[in-house]
């Protein structure tokens, strides 16, 4: 696994930022309202660079998916810039991200969040099994207040693509990662809805989809994939066999890449989500987004299917195929969520994750806040009915690209943020 730098300032901003800290720490120091280790911690938040890794290893064959979770292994988040929480007092006894408090303040669900969801049942599709799931939601979901759900109260479910209770997929340590991020966004975002976690033998679409399946037959109207991998001839014949299930909103991470569409976000049949950069602002939403981009190879998915048809609902006229993505949330991993995980050797506790993965869980949350979709519904094609309730995403990029809003954000409509992110539930509901 390789760990990458987030965005790499030019010497002269790395310098004029040390020099900023370094002059500011010197003067508290000068009136002793400071320490040698107040010092240290302003240098700290404003020099270190959030550093990650990926949690799961690359696709190697056709029809092979990998998970698009991101795990930051240093440097100084937004959250803890925020906070004013350096990067050594950061560590893996308490969270160094975005929790439910925030995500929610950021798209407008405080109070959706608080008296919507019960009853409601949220699907998380995975390959690989977790062991320790089931633990390391209860604790993510004590620290921040959040009601238990567990297996004995009937709130929490794991099975395999099956079904099975028993007889559970191998277990891996990267999707375990992913598995972890995924269980604490649906409980961010719906903290009284019901979790069923469906893990797939395998890391192949074949297995995944029979995963999404079972999930769909088990009764979830709402399911979360956070995976993707290239597209291929086979993808129509996926599109019908997996993920064509009217009044059911199936959420698909559009990738970490940057620029170019990856399966099954470019399925008709699913909502599109794609990653943004979240920090907190002094504007009247206390929030502002722009395109998640870290390098020419790493940041949100986007793009124009190579195979997949157009669904009717979609009306940009550069692509005449499906375009990536419908809408979009969080991902950027320097503003990332809190997650806690502790199977295997990256299972440390408290760590914080970006990546779409993040983002596709949150959306498909927002769908269950909204309610159960109308029966022979779509509901991908819910935001496009009222682009008025979500936050427009103007402005960064994924990558360079011959139609300019395929890779770059702009008014209305573009690739990498779609129709843009939550700011209440209007836009999630039909």
């Amino acid at each position: 696994m390789r760990t990458t730098p987030h965005n790499t300032p030019s010497t002269r901003r790395r310098w004029r930022r040390t020099l900023s800290a370094v002059t500011a720490t010197a003067a508290l120091l000068l009136t002793g309202l400071a320490t040698a280790a107040q010092a240290q911690a302003a240098a700290d938040t404003s020099t270190s660079k959030v550093t990650w890794t990926r949690s799961c290893a690359l696709p190697r064959h056709q029809g092979e998916m990998a998970c698009n979770a991101l795990r930051v292994t240093g440097g100084v988040t937004a959250f803890q810039k925020q906070h004013g929480i350096s990067a050594k007092t950061a560590e893996a006894t308490s969270p160094s991200g975005y929790g439910p408090t925030d995500l929610r303040s950021a798209y407008g669900l405080t109070s959706a969040a608080a008296n919507n969801g019960s009853g409601r049942t949220i699907a998380i599709v995975d390959a690989y099994d977790d062991p320790n799931a089931e633990s390391d939601l209860a604790a993510y979901r004590s620290h921040y207040g959040l009601p238990a759900c567990t297996t004995a109260d009937g709130c929490f479910k794991k099975v395999s693509q099956t079904g099975s209770t028993t007889a559970l997929p191998t277990a891996d340590s990267g999707w375990a990662g992913e598995i972890s991020l995924d269980l604490d966004m649906a409980s961010a975002i719906c903290p009284n809805c019901h979790i069923t976690l469906v893990e797939a033998k395998s890391a192949s679409m074949a297995n995944l989809g029979t995963a999404v399946n079972e999930a769909v037959a088990l009764g979830a109207k709402y399911v979360s994939n956070s995976y993707g991998g290239g597209e291929s001839s086979s993808d129509a014949s996926y599109d019908s066999t997996y993920f064509n299930h009217p009044g059911v909103a199936i959420t698909v991470s559009a990738g970490d890449a940057g620029y170019g569409a990856e399966y099954p976000a470019a399925s008709k049949y699913v909502t599109a989500v794609g990653g943004t950069s979240l920090t907190a602002s002094s504007t009247t939403r206390g929030w502002t987004e722009s395109v998640w981009r870290t390098s020419s190879t790493e940041g949100t998915g986007s793009g124009c299917s190579a195979y997949d048809t157009k669904p009717a609902w979609q009306t940009d006229t550069g692509c005449t195929r499906r375009m990536i993505a419908d809408v979009s949330a969080v991902a950027d991993p320097a503003t990332g969520v809190s997650v806690y995980d502790t199977y295997g050797a990256d299972g440390q506790g408290w760590v914080t994750y970006g990546g779409t993965s993040a983002s596709a869980p949150i959306i498909a949350s927002v769908y269950a806040l909204a309610g159960t979709p109308s029966t022979g519904s779509y509901p991908a094609k819910f935001p496009y009915a009222n682009t008025s309730a979500l936050n427009d995403v103007t402005s960064g990029s994924n990558g360079s690209c011959t139609t300019s809003y395929f890779c770059t954000a702009r008014t209305g409509y573009d690739g990498p943020t779609g129709l843009g992110t939550p700011e209440g539930l209007g836009a999630f509901t039909g």
